[in-house]
């Protein structure tokens, strides 16, 4: 790479403004067939063709949506679009590129220099800021403001190098994200009405004409508007785009989204997955809970995580070689995350009882899904005749399936588990509970539950 404005002149490098440096880099992608928005799921049909509408056009964006919509990960992909490597002039505040610098400071060194300015590369990564917006945050941390060690060094006042320049600014020729954008007093959003029409900065008395070059992308909740604050109208004009995101629509979508996100301490069948997405969807529909407030992604990525600490810590404590999750684990997720779901003011009392009305549907809703077909009678059978099956947080899978009635020459326990594609003894019990859960939702056996011992009978 080449070290000085010289050496980048005679390499044939040509400065590209920064929205046409995205807009090239989509459309090449566009073209070659390559994804430019990896890792988001659901968003392909609606969201996503918006927001391209909005880079192509030079937009500065917001995205409006409910909590855990993936507003955030969608702004930082934006990252993705930038030119990996970029010059800037080594050591300049801003960030300025060689061939058009903007700050006092960095055209006295341009002027004094000339071609032996020196130029350093700086990757896409530094050149993404975010912000979360909070009712304390300032003017200077947005704009800039008066720096006294400047002055007490003994620069005058009206010196513009005096300035301590804040995120707005040092993000030139880069992206500013703002996450939560109602939340600015609205003293501090009208500070940032020059800095995204006109492009210049204000700054106690100062008016820098910095021709910054700069994407400003925020994310906002609608609900925000009324309880916390609001996007003052003139802000809002200055955004050219306003894009409303969403939840996932398709069951795939809200798995594959769990999948991807969560950090998961053992196995976790596809199955149980299910349920957990199932389950979130339920919520999402419920007249119970607050849909206002929205039920993020994060509840089902961290009930993922939560069942698979559930089958760790069995596991551990019964000696088991594989840890494997299992029906009797999702019971933990209403005790532990419950709180994670904001109920509407009349539900006050009932809220875990709506929680396990709706786990329980989810769960039918996989067994309907999953062993369509099968007939259970057999099962049935053997339990109407006595035959009793425990299951709980500590027992183990060997001591389950051991405990399982026999059903002669049968084969009803291999083709549940091959619908599930059950491999080790962990699924096959997974997969056999799952089955017990579904008759006894469906009112064929019945279910007792106390002493952290579940039996079927």
């Amino acid at each position: 790479m080449t070290t000085t404005v010289g050496a980048l002149r005679a390499s044939g490098h040509v400065q590209k403004p920064l929205k046409q440096e995205l807009r090239d880099n989509l459309l090449a992608a566009l073209r070659e067939g390559r994804d430019p928005w990896p890792g988001l799921h659901g968003l392909t049909d609606t969201v996503i063709p918006q927001l391209e509408r909005a880079v192509i056009a030079g937009h500065d964006v917001v995205l409006l949506g409910e909590r855990g919509q993936g507003k955030t990960r969608l702004l930082r992909t934006l990252v993705g679009l930038l030119d990996e490597w970029t010059p800037v002039i080594d050591g300049s505040e801003l960030g300025e590129h060689p061939y058009d610098p903007i700050t006092p400071a960095s055209r006295r060194r341009a002027a004094e220099l000339g071609d032996d300015l020196p130029v350093a590369w700086r990757h896409r990564d530094e050149r993404y800021a975010e912000k979360l917006a909070t009712p304390d945050t300032s003017v200077a941390d947005l704009v800039g403001d008066v720096d006294p060690m400047k002055v007490a060094a003994g620069r005058s006042l009206g010196d513009p190098e005096t300035i301590h320049f804040g995120l707005i600014p040092r993000s030139h020729r880069g992206i500013v994200a703002i996450n939560e954008l109602p939340d600015l007093a609205e003293r501090i959003q009208v500070a940032m009405l020059n800095v995204m029409e006109e492009r210049d900065i204000q700054i106690r008395g100062y008016v820098l004409r910095l021709p910054l070059d700069v994407l400003v992308v925020a994310s906002a909740n609608p609900e925000d508007y009324t309880n916390r604050g609001r996007i003052i109208t003139p802000l809002k004009d200055r955004f050219g785009a306003e894009i409303r995101t969403h939840y996932p629509v398709a069951l795939d979508d809200e798995v594959a989204v769990i999948r991807q996100e969560a950090a998961l301490t053992a196995e976790v069948p596809e199955s149980l997955v299910e349920v957990i997405a199932r389950f979130t969807r339920n919520l999402r529909e419920s007249n119970a809970v607050d849909q206002r407030s929205g039920v993020s992604a994060r509840f089902s990525i961290a009930a993922a995580e939560t069942v698979a600490a559930a089958a760790l810590h069995r596991a551990t404590t019964q000696g088991e070689s594989d840890a494997v999750a299992r029906v009797v684990d999702l019971e933990t997720v209403i005790d532990v995350l419950g709180g994670k779901v904001e109920f509407e003011t009349g539900e006050e009392g009932r809220e875990k009882e709506t929680l396990t009305h709706l786990l329980r549907m989810a769960t039918a809703e996989t067994v309907r899904s999953r062993f369509r077909g099968i007939d259970f009678a057999l099962l049935v059978s053997a339990i109407e005749n006595g035959a009793m099956v425990s299951t709980g947080a500590q027992i183990g899978a060997i001591d389950f399936l051991s405990g399982l009635p026999v059903l002669g020459e049968s084969e009803l326990y291999d083709e549940v588990c091959d619908r599930l594609e059950a491999k080790n003894d962990g699924e096959r019990a997974n997969a056999i509970e799952l089955a017990l859960e579904g008759l006894y939702l469906a009112r064929k056996v019945s279910k007792e539950s106390g002493g952290g011992e579940t039996v079927y009978g």
